[in-house]
């Protein structure tokens, strides 16, 4: 079992690879995109719940809104660090790729998702649409989780890309757009409705908080801070809860 996706997400490694090894600054402008497409659903579902503060179901609704961001990327096509710790980790447990490789494009593809988060919080705070309600949710949300416990933040990220990478993984599993957007749909509903952390999400999140005007207790130390252990417990996440399993499972037995 699983052996044809395997040798698909194999495939894919190497295709990223051999991009950032060609192309340096397409790999990297894709990573851009990829930083502002999450950062559009991220948008989305905190302008939702400006409006809607006080309503129960809010954080739900927000999950509702979320899934634009992994859709943008699957379908339009961009580098996201997070789906591509699972990609790459397929290609280390598999000896596709090495370690040292494997490393660079995640630091090159993180930086490019951070500019492209950054560039489109900035775009939006000069939009003048961080109106009091939006505004007061980013810059709750960013101190919150500029504020959270190391174990926390860990333990946070590593349950988020376990979903986001199910969707990715999902992805390989079935030809069919309609079935990958469906379960890009159900595994951004999960993550985000309970509350794990997704260091690229929390890219533009944390810096729309930072710009907005209540935003004076978030500092840049506590965004990096944030971003440290948010994207370690991400790619312990992907490549030891995901990548690994499904590698052993797709081995066949002599």
């Amino acid at each position: 079992m699983y052996q044809e996706s395997i040798q698909a997400v194999k495939g894919a490694a190497n295709k990223k690879l051999a991009l950032l090894h060609n192309n340096p600054l397409g790999y990297f402008l894709l990573s851009c995109l990829a930083g502002m497409y999450i950062g559009f659903g991220i948008l989305l579902s905190f302008t939702v719940s400006g409006q809607l503060q006080g309503i129960p179901a809010t954080k739900l609704i927000m999950g509702l809104c979320f899934g634009v961001a992994l859709s943008l990327v699957i379908i339009a096509g961009a580098e996201l660090f997070t789906g591509n710790n699972f990609v790459l980790g397929v290609g280390l447990f598999t000896k596709q790729n090495k370690f040292l490789d494997a490393l660079y494009l995640w630091f090159v593809c993180w930086l490019g998702n951070l500019c492209g988060a950054v560039i489109l919080a900035l775009i939006f705070n000069a939009c003048g649409l961080q109106v009091e309600g939006v505004a007061k949710a980013l810059a709750a949300a960013a101190f919150m989780k500029t504020h959270l416990g190391i174990e926390a933040l860990l333990a946070r990220g590593v349950l988020c890309n376990i979903l986001v990478c199910l969707a990715v993984w999902s992805g390989f599993q079935t030809k069919n757009d309609a079935a990958k957007l469906i379960m890009v749909f159900w595994c951004l509903l999960a993550f985000f409705t309970t509350g794990f952390e997704h260091s690229v999400a929390n890219m533009t999140v944390i810096t729309a908080g930072l710009l907005a005007p209540m935003g004076q207790n978030i500092t840049l130390g506590g965004f990096a801070y944030n971003l440290f252990w948010v994207s370690l417990g991400n790619m312990i996440g992907a490549i030891f809860f995901l990548a690994l399993p499904y590698v052993l499972a797709a081995k066949k037995q002599k």
